[in-house]
């Protein structure tokens, strides 16, 4: 059987961290950001986690 291929959209959005948890980065920070504000901005700076329930699915398309 060949080997699995990594789906290329994921492997550029998500990271895994050392404990097998997938990270992410927040939505919302790329266009329409004039009639946001400044501390919304600034929240959705950074990463997060990806949540229980979309982890799984996640880890398979990085064939994890």
């Amino acid at each position: 059987m060949p080997k699995m291929k990594t789906h290329s959209s994921a492997k550029k959005r998500f990271k895994v961290t050392g404990s097998g948890k997938v990270k992410r980065f927040q939505a919302g920070k790329q266009h329409l950001l004039r009639k946001k504000s400044k501390k919304a901005k600034n929240n959705l700076t950074g990463s997060t986690l990806v949540s229980k329930a979309d982890e799984k699915r996640i880890k398979a398309l990085l064939c994890i």
